[in-house]
């Protein structure tokens, strides 16, 4: 029988198999339906879940103060970050370089966290977090730099708003998401990102949805391991663990995210993009490693 820190050790290894299959869920469903309305029904259908969880667990529902918190949350890591990225890739910005714009976050997140809440690095850790980023840029710049000439500042400008919302988000839940019910937290985040994802949906989507098989297994991955077991992981991550270090876990994403799309796309992967892996594997180590 594994213990409490057993758990809590299995728990980020869990997190980044899981989340780095968000790349591969949204190739999947982007060509067959439009990027917000693709979320909006993401967000509608967690809910659900959310609701059923809620009812059979019954919980102690949070104060308004703290509802209010947890929405902030909510329009930081989910309607911004996955907006973003969604429309990033929907605009042309190649997948590699998007992923790559999001290996910035764990550096950007100690910066923040060490002005904002006073979060202390080590400098094996800063070495670290800097290692873990030339090792993303080493696998994605192996099969994503090129046709960047298509993607416009617009662009760029979503992956970088998502990049930055969920730096702050992180840090938002870190400071203000104690003593919240995880599954409660998480119902008040995706309410109001599933409110923003229909007027964004309402807005600039068309409506028109191509109904297929893959549509269907894309938006069900993305609900139950995605919006409901992955980010439930997260949330454990930043209740147990420092901000900056639970964030380095972000740089083994892109390139679990190769490896998945090498197997599943037929995508290059070459020794430069394993070198990085390793390179990376080793950045993160030296971040979340105890010191004795």
């Amino acid at each position: 029988m594994l213990t409490r820190q057993q758990k809590l050790t299995l728990v980020p290894w869990a997190f980044v198999g899981i989340w780095s299959t968000g790349f591969i869920g949204a190739k999947y469903a982007v060509p067959y339906m439009e990027p917000f309305s693709v979320l909006f029904l993401r967000m509608l259908l967690t809910l659900l879940v959310f609701a059923a969880l809620l009812f059979w667990r019954k919980p102690k529902w949070c104060s308004v103060n703290q509802a209010g918190h947890q929405m902030v949350v909510g329009f930081l890591v989910h309607a911004c970050y996955l907006g973003g990225v969604f429309v990033a890739i929907d605009w042309a910005l190649p997948a590699g370089i998007t992923s790559l714009i999001m290996g910035i976050q764990p550096l950007l997140t100690a910066l923040i966290g060490w002005l904002w809440i006073s979060e202390r690095l080590h400098k094996i850790q800063w070495c670290g977090l800097l290692l873990g980023f030339m090792g993303v840029l080493l696998v994605v710049s192996q099969n994503g730099a090129q046709n960047t000439d298509v993607a416009g500042w617009d662009a760029w400008m979503a992956a970088i708003i998502a990049l930055c919302a969920i730096s702050i988000g992180t840090l938002y839940q870190k400071r203000f998401g104690g003593g919240v019910d995880l599954m409660v937290g998480a119902f008040y985040q995706y309410l109001v990102t599933a409110v923003v994802m229909a007027l964004l949906a309402w807005q600039f989507d068309s409506g028109e949805v191509i109904w297929s098989w893959p549509l269907f297994g894309a938006v069900l991955w993305m609900v139950l391991a995605l919006s409901v077991t992955a980010i439930l992981l997260f949330l454990v991550m930043i209740r147990e663990g420092e901000a900056s270090k639970v964030v380095s876990y972000f740089y083994l994403v892109p390139p679990l995210t190769a490896l998945e799309a090498w197997l599943l796309f037929d995508e290059t992967l070459n020794i430069y993009a394993l070198c990085g892996i390793g390179v990376t594997v080793v950045g993160v180590y030296l971040t979340v490693k105890r010191r004795v």
